[in-house]
């Protein structure tokens, strides 16, 4: 009897150890060593078991099966297959070359770069890998009809001439994971696609807080230019108040879904899907979710229902299903309609639009929406656009809804994309602390000669609005940072332009007036309005003549100036072309910092991606 229960035991243990799912751990890099973010491992076996790597090359494979072989790929490099031989870590080389296309379904996505030890990494991993949906999935035939608006990107300014300059934040974040998007499935992004600002402000400086009544505070840095040692750099930040999600206002949401036929792709449809699923995860009971969808008409699947009902809202999204045209002047409609109908007086009170941005049929001209959105926001009804998909994709509509909403546009890739913008950064998403908020900066003429904002192409205001509050600006969501860096010309640099005298004025009528403060590169003036009010108030700033050498600058200072050289040399400006790849990734790599999600490895990355692409462009 005593022999019989130790078999059972024993065939226990090993039923048990047998139910146990196959797991392989390992690492893609380059021939250089670097990690290569985004490739493919799958087992030879059976391709759906299937792996990604994260920002730091690394991947988590889990199979029903033992794995005894894998097929490595990833855009510009060879595939590889790599023999497993009981092995529970591989370390992967691939060598540039030409990987064959693949649609990658059911792949199990392995979480970003929880944290920098390798074991770190993997014990954080959750147990539910598998997601459908698609990366790198390309419309069937050659043709793309993404459109995206032209971009005329800032000259320098004298400042004798033109001591102020003027704009309107912006929160959004789109173009970084667009662009993203463009590199990791192998090709240089459009040139129009790259707005430099929303490639900075994609990351998290980690501002100090607001002191005191402000909802939000300003910093500021100075310091020598990386790509010319005789020009300067000011960074400008700007942090909005970080409330606890428990002590956010009860929203009001209207999901606003496309399920038009050209949403069919897996990286449109089912990833939405399964990034509404994760938002509804964070829901309260106070908050309450409706969802209206359009293709060939709208209507309303779920009625406003609490957050506590998270079983019957996911029903209601997992239902979902692409067909028909698109009529989204009439779903943007209704959704106002539920939206206002469930209006709560001290809430959030938002539309979740979700789409490629291919409106194409119905009262869909971007005026009439355009009309009716800003209608909307005056009456506290704000808009937040979450863009997906390629080969149609329309960038610019989508970005102009959201400016016009009081909203902000991020486009989601993936769904670490999704999980960083609707869960990592919910508050700043979803709630606004700050409306209408505009920066105003004036140079000192003593000190400076010339400048010139980076980005902000489309985000420019006359010098009159700022002080007019009817002049509609940018919104900073809990939490929001916002950084905006300028060039400048010092007087007396030999960069600066030189200008003949004028013939019809003398010398005495071109000079100007001016207080002596040589101590003073420039004032910051900021304007803001609470969420409920109309009437703004004035923040202001000193920025001190002490600039520093650029090894003395601070990590913040050192990663937002090597974003906006890859951005603009992705942009291929004239203002960076003394910079080159490498530089910029060495001048990344000096402010990375502690990096705890790996979004900057990850960007490094791109670089990387983005240099190999560009060689292969110039070769003959």
């Amino acid at each position: 009897m005593k022999k019989l229960s130790i078999l059972f035991l024993f065939s226990l243990i090993w039923i048990g150890v047998q139910a146990q799912p196959f797991t392989l751990k390992g690492q893609v890099n380059d021939s250089n060593g670097n990690p290569i973010v985004n490739a493919t491992v799958m087992a030879a076996h059976h391709t759906k078991a299937q792996a990604q790597t994260d920002a730091q090359g690394l991947f988590l494979l889990r199979s029903e099966d033992p794995i005894k072989e894998v097929i490595v790929k990833a855009n510009g490099y060879q595939d590889q297959r790599a023999a497993v031989n009981g092995r529970t870590f591989l370390t992967i080389t691939l060598q540039l070359g030409q990987s064959v296309p693949i649609i990658q379904k059911d792949i199990m996505i392995q979480e970003r770069a929880l944290a920098p030890a390798l074991d770190a990494v993997f014990s954080g991993a959750p147990m539910n890998y598998k997601q459908s949906i698609a990366v790198g999935e390309s419309m069937p035939g050659n043709f793309n009809t993404e459109s995206y608006a032209g971009i005329e990107e800032n000259g320098y300014q004298l400042v004798k001439n033109n001591p102020l300059s003027t704009f309107s934040i912006d929160v959004d974040r789109a173009s970084y994971s667009n662009v993203r998007r463009f590199l990791n499935n192998g090709s240089l992004p459009p040139k129009d696609a790259v707005r430099v600002e929303e490639m900075i402000n994609y990351f998290d400086y980690d501002y100090p807080d607001p002191i005191g009544e402000y909802p939000i505070a300003i910093h500021t840095e100075l310091t020598r230019a990386p790509w010319d040692e005789e020009k300067q750099l000011l960074h400008i930040g700007v942090q909005a108040k970080r409330i606890d999600k428990e002590e956010l206002p009860p929203s009001n949401l209207v999901f606003l879904i496309d399920v038009s036929g050209s949403m069919q792709s897996a990286n449109k449809l089912p990833l939405l899907k399964s990034s509404l699923n994760m938002l509804v995860d964070e829901l309260r009971p106070e908050d309450r979710v409706a969802m209206v969808v359009y293709a060939g008409a709208a209507g309303l699947v779920l009625e406003s229902t609490p957050g506590n009902q998270k079983e019957k809202i996911k029903a209601a999204i997992n239902a979902l299903e692409a067909g028909g045209s698109t009529a989204g002047g009439a779903g943007i409609k209704l959704a106002y309609q539920e939206a206002q109908a469930n209006f709560m007086k001290k809430g959030n009170n938002r539309v979740i639009l979700a789409s490629d941005g291919d409106f194409n049929v119905g009262a869909s001209s971007d005026g009439e929406m355009e009309d009716l959105i800003e209608l909307k926001r005056e009456e506290g009804v704000y808009l937040t656009v979450l863009g997906f998909g390629m080969g149609n994709y329309k960038d610019s509509k989508m970005e102009t809804l959201a400016d016009h909403g009081n909203g902000n546009y991020a486009y989601i890739d993936n769904l670490s994309e999704a999980r960083k913008t609707l869960i990592g950064e919910f508050g700043a998403t979803l709630f606004t602390v700050a409306k209408d908020v505009k920066i105003q900066v004036e140079f000192n003429p003593e000190v400076v000669a010339e400048y010139r904002l980076v980005g902000y192409e489309n985000r420019l205001l006359d010098e009159e609005d700022f002080n007019d509050d009817k002049k509609d600006a940018g919104e900073m969501g809990a939490g929001h940072t916002v950084t905006a860096i300028y060039e400048i010309i010092p007087v007396g640099s030999s960069s600066g332009r030189s200008v003949d005298p004028l013939r019809y004025q003398t010398e005495k009528e071109q000079s100007v007036s001016f207080v002596q403060r040589p101590d003073e590169t420039a004032w910051v003036k900021l304007r803001y309005k609470q969420p409920d009010e109309n009437t703004s108030t004035r923040m202001e700033h000193i920025v001190s003549n002490e600039p520093q050498a650029l090894e003395n600058a601070s990590e913040r200072v050192h990663w937002s100036a090597s974003i906006a050289a890859f951005g603009m040399k992705l942009r291929d400006s004239e203002y960076v072309q003394e910079m080159d790849y490498r530089s910029i990734i060495e001048l990344a790599k000096s402010g990375l910092g502690a990096d705890p999600n790996g979004y900057r490895s990850e960007a490094i990355q791109l670089m990387r991606n983005a240099q190999r692409l560009s060689s292969n462009r110039s070769m003959p």
